[in-house]
């Protein structure tokens, strides 16, 4: 007998059949304006409304169907804290993906951790499931970061194309094709054994060309051929001068990983500047660019650097937290959304380092 889809468990959640007595619940949730702002349902939420949703989907049961649209209980400790959708288009090939959470469960990787799943159940037990796409209005970072942390690939934005409460609003949307799926549970994840820097040759210029971060980082670094191009003709800079370029390729384990760029010091430009550092989105998160920041760090000391000088991207995704943890103090100077920052070095006769 075949396994049922539903109810499945992930560490901490429960993915299962709505019940009737839910629909308080989901009528609470779908009335907070935080919650509903992204979503499409009206506004202020029926409580009939829930009970009739609720109930047809009890009913109906958790069996995705071709054509049909199912509605998932996400559940922890016992407790309904939001639903995630499944529809499968016509063919039963294609699948797309809506999710919603309770406000206090934001924050907490829930929603990840059940969409995640439910990308996983729908592959590992659907083998004619080609594509499974996702949507997300640009603005909610939130949703798009948890959409590309599970190797979803933005393509592009739907300008004006949904009808949300009588305003007409852009779509994001996003696609994971079964090859990519396979890919990314594939990936490393774990903290690499070694971190280097080495010299780019021609041969990898390409495959430096290729590496790239996840679309909503994309405002916050350069892409690295752009970085190349400003290395091979670097600017004047009104107060320091023209900047000397210093520029790797970032390996871990003997894979390239990532690019860093770093401008000298020189007679007018005492400090070195962290002109750009980027991990490809691959291999994010196993602490690549913490121990490649360290390695910009012995470099500029061994240049006699008194400090290291970098500028970060303000707003939604900033890098500020991670560049403050390792001791980098805003110098005052902040231009446009641009903020910088100076960590002093110490030198390397310094016993203590």
């Amino acid at each position: 007998m075949t396994e049922p889809f539903a109810p499945f468990t992930t560490e901490r959640l429960t993915i299962r059949a709505f019940r009737p007595d839910d629909a308080d619940v989901v009528a609470a949730y779908r009335n907070d304006p935080d919650v509903a702002r992204y979503q499409d349902w009206p506004m202020p939420y029926p409580p009939e409304r829930a009970v009739r949703v609720v109930g047809e989907y009890a009913r109906v049961g958790t069996e995705p169907a071709v054509g049909q649209h199912r509605q998932l209980a996400i559940e922890l400790d016992g407790t309904l804290i939001g639903d995630i959708a499944l529809d499968l288009d016509e063919t039963g090939t294609v699948g797309h993906i809506g999710y919603s959470l309770a406000r206090r469960y934001h924050g907490h990787g829930y929603a990840i951790e059940a969409v995640g799943a439910l990308v996983d159940r729908v592959f590992g037990t659907r083998p004619e499931v080609h594509r499974i796409r996702s949507a997300a209005d640009p603005l909610n970072l939130p949703s798009i970061r948890l959409l590309e942390g599970l190797g979803f690939v933005d393509e592009g934005v739907a300008r004006q194309s949904e009808l949300i409460r009588g305003e007409w609003l852009d779509d994001a949307r996003f696609g994971l094709l079964r090859r990519e799926w396979e890919a990314w549970r594939a990936r490393p994840t774990a903290p690499p054994d070694d971190v280097r820097f080495v010299e780019i040759t021609p041969e990898m210029v390409r495959p430096v060309g290729r590496l790239t971060t996840f679309g909503w980082q994309q405002h916050l670094v350069a892409p690295n051929l752009v970085s190349l191009a400003e290395a091979l003709v670097p600017e004047d800079d009104e107060a320091c001068g023209r900047l000397v370029p210093w520029y790797r390729a970032i390996e871990a384990d003997g894979e390239l990983v990532g690019f860093v760029m770093v401008a000298e010091p020189t007679a007018t430009l005492t400090d070195a500047f962290l002109w750009r550092l980027m991990i490809d989105r691959r291999h994010q998160r196993r602490g690549i660019g913490q121990r490649a920041l360290d390695l910009v760090i012995e470099q500029a000391r061994t240049w006699a650097a008194p400090g290291l000088l970098l500028g970060w991207e303000s707003g939604l995704g900033s890098p500020a937290r991670f560049y403050e943890r390792n001791g980098f103090v805003p110098t005052g100077e902040v231009v446009g959304d641009e903020t910088f920052a100076r960590l002093t070095l110490a030198p390397l006769s310094d016993p203590s380092q």
